[in-house]
């Protein structure tokens, strides 16, 4: 399976067969109108056969720049058929309010060419709650959030890696020079690892030629 990282959340996942891409961000201009500086490349090119939205924030949600013609499952919750097989949608809260501050979020799980998937969209409780994980099952592929703020931080989004204990830890939506404006960078969540950390050095990772580890390894897509 091959992953590229547009910024933010947003992720393409091309399999043999599949092409999932979640969390598209749209135009971010008004957040520039706030303000906040948003420099990740706008999204072009991208076509997908599953489109999933975790939550309905403008830099999740901009469906209108994936191409093709996507089965879209967007801020639900339950258990779906795709072009990807079953793709189980996860209630969850952006906060640790139960959603009353910043709403609800979806954690998708789904396997694609064999490898099981999660992604966590905009997570921000305080720890993942038993039948959530349940839910999630085995994994071998986790996204997370570990930039803080309205999201996990970096020790809360390593206590899900503990629970869950993927092959691969993805970290997402933290603070970098094209997205200063989120609270914490990813340095937290990866000195958790000590030296279980892989930098592909490209926006790209191939899982085929990821190196094996003894434990969960923490893999960092260079910014794009």
């Amino acid at each position: 399976m091959r992953v590229r990282w547009y910024g933010q959340s947003a992720f393409a996942l091309t399999g043999a067969d599949t092409r999932v891409f979640i969390d598209p961000f749209g135009d971010m201009s008004a957040l520039a109108a706030r303000g906040w500086q948003f420099d990740y490349p706008a999204i072009k090119g991208a076509e997908a056969d599953l489109l999933l939205v975790t939550h309905e924030h403008r830099d999740h949600s901009g469906v209108e720049v994936v191409g093709g013609e996507p089965q879209v499952i967007r801020s639900t919750a339950g258990r779906f058929d795709s072009p990807a097989g079953e793709v189980v949608a996860i209630a969850s809260e952006h906060d640790a309010e139960a959603g009353t501050r910043r709403g609800p979020n979806t954690i998708f799980a789904f396997a694609l060419d064999g490898l099981r998937v999660a992604h966590f969209g905009d997570f921000g409780q305080a720890a993942l709650r038993e039948e959530q994980a349940e839910a999630i099952g085995p994994l071998d592929l986790l996204f997370v959030p570990v930039g803080g703020g309205p999201t996990t931080d970096g020790a809360q989004a390593r206590a899900i890696v503990e629970r869950l204990a993927p092959r691969w830890a993805v970290p997402m939506h933290y603070r970098t020079e094209r997205a200063p404006f989120l609270e914490e960078p990813a340095d937290a969540f990866l000195a958790t690892f000590g030296d279980a950390v892989h930098r592909t050095g490209t926006p790209e990772l191939d899982t085929a030629e990821l190196p094996p580890a003894g434990g969960p390894l923490a893999v960092v897509p260079a910014v794009p």
